[in-house]
């Protein structure tokens, strides 16, 4: 049997009225500590969303998100976050926020093909 590591992911939510508590799943980020793998992957259904939120910045959005997926990659475009090992990064981009960007709880489990789970996430979750 392969070995199995453990990992942990939450999944990314558009919340576009905070104070409601409505969200729509938009993708998923993924850890694993041990192998130094930190991804995400989104999908954004623009019919979907403004059919939810009328008052939805696509492109505001949009940005955001590249901006998350740059922190995730530890790219220094991403800004000082970007710098931090794998899982602060995770921590960070998973912690608890009041804005239209917010993360589920974080879960975890056991894999053995971290690059595999980002997908399957996916797919349950978002797509």
């Amino acid at each position: 049997m392969p070995d199995q590591h453990v990992f942990e992911y939450a999944v990314i939510r558009f919340v576009p009225r905070v104070e409601r508590g409505e969200f729509i799943n938009v993708g998923v980020i993924v850890l694993c500590k041990l192998k130094d793998f930190l991804e995400m992957k989104v999908q954004l259904d623009e019919e979907r969303l403004t059919a939810f939120s009328r008052d939805v910045d696509i492109q505001a959005l949009s940005a955001t998100l590249h901006t998350w997926d740059l922190i995730c990659q530890g790219n220094p475009e991403g800004g000082p976050v970007a710098r931090l090992d794998p899982a602060n990064r995770f921590r960070w981009l998973t912690a608890a926020k009041s804005t239209i960007i917010q993360c589920s709880q974080v879960h975890p489990g056991l894999c053995t093909h971290s690059e595999d789970l980002v997908e399957d996430l996916f797919n349950k979750y978002i797509s």
